[in-house]
């Protein structure tokens, strides 16, 4: 099984896919391991990789094509991707978008050592930065690929990781990922958005209009949950 992950920024992407290493033993296949493949591959260093990244993008088309590539070979193989745009690459997968709210991602980002490259003075700097991020990817994606990145439908669940800690969230991906499997034998496909009650619905209005939302207890926790056919 095949699964790829993407989502906001500060939603907690890396730490989800180790945590689902860890407790289903998937293989994490990473941009940043494609990166060092790329590097070694060129004899050079990662660094100097990133720099040839940056200055022209044909670079991220090799990533997205080692991507597929792996997704067509390794078809048997139980692979987590942990890519920005594996979803759109990767062949017959689960596609999650992990998300977050603004405010809880720019607490993380706050909290986290995160280097020089990523300093703030303040809360309101980080949700400005984190707010230009997105105006940027969601910019760059459409004239690079002509993709609408933050269109939910791209995805088969968006899952909030606002309130619940990795290990729950772990759980929720997996029971979502295997129901979602057996529904694309049977030909059928949705989107599904499951959202913290404590988060509540107002960055999802569109798609609680088009669908009434349950709520539903995961794991000990309370969700609106949101399917779209």
């Amino acid at each position: 099984m095949h699964i790829t992950l993407t989502g906001n920024l500060g939603s907690g992407k890396s730490t989800l896919s180790k945590v689902f290493e860890k407790e289903y033993g998937y293989e994490i296949y990473s941009t940043g391991k494609v990166i060092r493949e790329l590097a070694e591959e060129r004899g050079i260093t990662v660094l100097e990789m990133n720099k040839l990244m940056s200055e022209d993008s044909k670079y991220d088309h090799m990533i997205d094509d080692r991507s597929a590539q792996i997704s067509r070979e390794r078809q048997a193989d139980n692979i987590f991707f942990d890519s920005r745009l594996a979803w759109h690459f990767v062949g017959k997968a689960f596609r999650v978008f992990l998300s977050v709210s603004l405010d809880t991602a720019v607490s993380r980002i706050m909290g986290d050592n995160r280097g020089n490259v990523e300093t703030y003075s303040s809360p309101e700097e980080c949700k400005a930065s984190l707010k230009a991020r997105v105006a940027e990817e969601e910019k760059r994606y459409k004239e690079i690929y002509n993709i609408d990145y933050f269109n939910y439908t791209n995805y088969n669940l968006v899952l909030d990781s606002t309130v619940c800690t990795p290990d729950v969230l772990s759980k929720i991906l997996y029971d979502e990922a295997v129901e979602y499997y057996k529904a694309m034998d049977e030909g059928r496909t949705y989107t599904r958005l499951i959202i913290s009650k404590e988060r509540g619905l107002d960055d999802f209005k569109k798609e609680a209009e088009a669908s009434a939302p349950e709520l539903r207890t995961l794991h000990g926790h309370e969700f609106y949950v949101i399917t779209l056919k």
